[in-house]
């Protein structure tokens, strides 16, 4: 069973995490959204506080853990792979999402052929490489790549910094499972079929999934939204905290 916290109470939202990290990295985010509603964080296997399951997860299984946890109708924000893992539950179980909020996701991370938004496959691969040698400083290095160099950026990167080891390092196992659904994962095909209201929340100079994938997704999802975050990279709500509450908080009330 995956960890979560609650506060707060009203409508439910769920903070779904990104790659390496914990559902402590939206503590700040939770406490503002709590004033109004019932905020649920969770941590994905391996991370944080909640076991490694017996078997590496994939994004289906992963989403079976969320679902069974999660609150139903919830808005689901999902960050990075937590958005990735979002868009898959609002097409696995769309009668459990009530609205999509979309932070710096995608729905195929690694470039290809056809798909020019994403990490170079190359670097992907030092990244699978470097994380069976040395995960804490692959960890580290990964997110480094995810802030530009203004003093807000700098700031969230702190932050993300002093959160990561905070219930431990995440599972190698995990790490490994994460990086695998990346590397596979592409529900391109199938966004049409996510009919409801999506908030798409993108850094302008997001270096992992860039601006154009924010683009794509709002052309591509029936009824999205884009908020783009000038001079932001891929955590917008950390470095433009303010921001990132108003517009969500706007998107939820409406």
């Amino acid at each position: 069973m995956l960890h979560i916290e609650q506060q707060g109470a009203g409508a439910d939202v769920v903070l779904v995490h990104g790659w390496g990290l914990h559902g402590g990295v939206w503590s700040s985010v939770a406490e503002r959204l709590a004033h109004r509603f019932r905020v649920t964080r969770v941590d994905l296997p391996g991370h944080g506080r909640s076991p490694m399951p017996q078997q590496p997860f994939t994004l289906p299984t992963l989403v079976d853990a969320l679902l069974a946890v999660c609150p139903p109708r919830a808005v689901w924000v999902g960050w990075s792979l937590g958005g990735l893992a979002a868009m898959a539950a609002a097409l696995q179980r769309p009668e459990a999402i009530a609205r999509l909020v979309l932070v710096a996701a995608t729905p195929h991370f690694v470039c290809s052929d056809d798909w020019p938004h994403g990490m170079a496959p190359e670097v992907f691969a030092e990244f699978k490489r470097d994380i069976e040698v040395d995960s804490a400083r692959t960890l580290r290095r990964f997110l480094s790549l995810q802030f530009g160099s203004s003093d807000a950026e700098r700031a969230g990167l702190r932050q993300l910094r002093r959160a990561l080891m905070q219930h431990g390092a995440p599972a190698l196992a995990a790490l490994r499972a994460g990086l695998a659904i990346l590397q596979t994962a592409d529900l391109r095909a199938a966004l049409s079929r996510i009919d409801v209201p999506t908030l798409v929340m993108h850094g302008a100079e997001d270096r992992l999934t860039p601006i154009s994938t924010g683009d794509y997704l709002v052309r591509t999802l029936p009824r999205a939204r884009l908020q783009r975050f000038a001079d932001a990279g891929h955590a917008p709500f950390l470095s433009q905290a303010d921001k990132f509450i108003e517009t969500i908080e706007k998107f939820l009330n409406d």
